[in-house]
């Protein structure tokens, strides 16, 4: 899945930051770099900074307009730092991560980034579908170019770790019936234990339901709570 999802650079100056970015990406787990019009290719102080990225720096792909760079991509989001005189659909950076993941499996995306100085254009920012913003600190909201690629890199990571663990993990839980049978059987043994008071009851099954409703135990948790009471009778009769 992160293997579709292009980081692109528009017209980068320094080749630092482009070594950087390679670095901050393969952190996150992501390896389609694309350079759109960089002032210089690659070179060694790019290989210095990307420390353990050579491979994503290696395979750069190296292009000469944004919208070659994007041209097979079905979703391009476009990062911004300030508003622009046209309004744009704008999402925040855990937004921006997790549309990028739902949408990957239908086509590549692409999260594009802007020259260090003043990042992308108006007409570049009008070839994306979507902009994202990083919400820094107004009175110094100044960001290098890989602390911003590697900011919404780990976000586009946790939102492909949320949907993994979602595919992954197969919740049962107990039908309504299920539910019902074992409110009984609490009640029942909260009677037998003088927990509660069968002629003043008060409230306590319904706090109890309460409970258990916003909790909501999975079917093997509720056996388990099955047992714990079965156990509760059995040592209560043999102590008669």
């Amino acid at each position: 899945m992160l293997e579709n999802i292009k980081i692109v650079l528009v017209n980068t100056s320094h080749t630092g930051n482009i070594g950087s970015t390679a670095r901050a990406m393969k952190t996150m787990g992501l390896s389609q770099l694309v350079l759109v019009d960089p002032v210089s290719p690659p070179d060694g102080k790019a290989s210095a900074l990307a420390a353990g990225a050579g491979d994503v720096l290696a395979n750069a792909k190296i292009v000469s307009t944004l919208a070659e760079a994007v041209a097979d991509c079905g979703l391009v989001v476009g990062t911004s730092a300030r508003s622009r005189t046209l309004s744009w659909p704008m999402l925040e950076p855990r937004g921006c991560g997790e549309k990028l993941v739902s949408e990957v499996p239908k086509y590549p995306v692409a999260l594009v980034f802007g020259r260090e100085n003043n990042g992308l254009s108006n007409d570049e920012l009008q070839q994306c579908h979507f902009h994202v913003c990083i919400p820094a600190n107004p009175e110094y909201s100044s960001l290098n170019l890989a602390a911003a690629v590697q900011t919404l890199c780990y976000e586009i990571r946790m939102a492909h770790l949320n949907e993994t663990r979602r595919e992954s993990v197969q919740e049962e839980y107990p039908l309504a019936e299920d539910l019902e049978g074992f409110y009984s059987h609490l009640e029942q043994t909260l009677f037998k234990t003088n927990f509660i008071i069968p002629k003043h009851p008060g409230m306590v099954m319904t706090k109890l339901r309460r409970l258990f409703n916003r909790a909501r135990p999975e079917t093997q948790e509720l056996n388990i709570l099955r047992g714990i009471l079965a156990s509760i009778e059995k040592t209560s009769k043999e102590n008669k």
